[in-house]
């Protein structure tokens, strides 16, 4: 319902390629220019019921006649993909049965909590940090790297607090309690609309 799956034989003669972009009014041998975002491998569309090797995640260059109203400034064209990261605040839904999310405080110098990280996100900007937290989700392989959300119970969602990305080439799965080691950054816009006011990177895991 909010996107629309194109299969593109490239003019260039390399080939075909499917590509999603917001809702669009296509017809079957149009030419259309994909403005590729981002590129996810395995990706499972459970609208259509089918996974795709490989799927270019986009925007039509120009708009067809008959499509959606374009994507307003500011927003995220791939809200609620699985695995695109979200713009503004990079908040994700918790699973209904991933249990109780409190764990043990990180020990020692640069362990904090998540909502500690945010609220001295100034004072921590490009310092390391340590955070223990339950996976609650794991987007691996987008940008070449793998997207952790964590939780620990601390903070709120009214303060948009509670929930923090770690970006990592560890691997993981949802459920885990993980400690995570990295370097807090703010502010950081990794383009195509996918902003976070605060992000760990390069980081490392541990259990």
């Amino acid at each position: 319902p909010s996107y629309t799956y194109l299969r593109i034989t490239a003019t260039d003669g390399t080939g075909d390629v499917w590509a999603a972009v917001p809702t669009a009014s296509v017809a079957v041998g149009e030419l259309v220019t994909v403005a590729a975002q981002m590129t996810m491998e395995n990706f499972e569309s459970k609208a259509l019921s089918r996974k795709f090797d490989k799927l270019i995640f986009g925007t039509l260059d120009a708009v067809p006649a008959g499509s959606a109203a374009a994507v307003p400034p500011g927003a995220n064209p791939h809200a609620g993909v699985p695995g695109a990261p979200a713009i503004g605040k990079p908040t994700a839904t918790v699973p209904a049965d991933i249990g109780d999310l409190k764990v043990k405080k990180a020990e020692g110098e640069g362990g904090y909590t998540v909502a500690e990280i945010y609220g001295k996100s100034a004072s921590l900007k490009d310092k390391p940090v340590a955070v223990r937290g339950k996976v609650i989700k794991y987007t691996g392989g987008v940008m070449g790297k793998n997207w952790v959300h964590l939780r620990d119970a601390s903070g709120s969602d009214a303060k948009q607090d509670n929930d923090i990305t770690a970006v990592t080439l560890d691997e993981t799965q949802v459920g885990e309690v993980v400690l995570v080691k990295g370097v807090v950054h703010i502010d950081k816009d990794f383009g195509a609309g996918y902003r976070y006011p605060v992000i760990i990177e390069d980081a490392k895991l541990a259990k």
